[in-house]
């Protein structure tokens, strides 16, 4: 009965052990999955009443979305851009972490007229990039786009959203 019961003992010993490295060999995988860019409205760029861009822009207006912004998107079509709509007008502070895409960050008052843009801002740079004015919508779109498009303090926007 003895050695049954030592018999018993031991297969279940191996038992465990060979159950347990089998769990912790196995690796867990962790999938990311890709951001598409959902268009959600339309946005003219002007200058004296002519138009510089049009571009297809994603909205963000709730507390999760201006936060989050464009973070962990590897790329942004040229004729693409998100446009961050708050509540007030206020000097506003924006940085790059987890944002993988260098960006031009333009700044809008209530009125609609660009007050400043941040060029070139650095991928996953944590350094605040401030607007020069007060600011109630903050335009974003690919790095170095403002200087290609000519865009410059005093330049208006019209956007409709869907």
């Amino acid at each position: 009965m003895k050695k049954i019961s030592y018999h018993l003992i031991l297969l279940s010993f191996f038992i465990c052990l060979s159950s347990c490295k089998e769990t912790s060999s196995k690796e867990e995988q962790i999938t990311t999955q890709k951001i598409e860019f959902k268009k959600e409205g339309e946005l003219t760029l002007k200058r004296n009443d002519s138009i510089l861009k049009q571009l297809d822009i994603e909205i963000a207006d709730d507390d999760y979305q201006i936060q989050t912004g464009l973070m962990y998107r590897t790329s942004m079509a040229t004729q693409q851009g998100m446009l961050f709509m708050f509540n007030d007008s206020d000097i506003r502070y924006f940085y790059m972490k987890n944002t993988l895409i260098p960006l031009d960050i333009i700044y809008i008052n209530k009125n609609k007229e660009i007050v400043s843009i941040q060029k070139n801002a650095k991928p996953l740079d944590e350094t605040t990039l401030p607007s020069e004015a007060p600011a109630m919508y903050v335009l974003e779109i690919n790095g170095g786009l403002s200087d290609q498009w000519g865009l410059q303090k005093g330049d208006k926007v019209s956007f409709n959203t869907f």
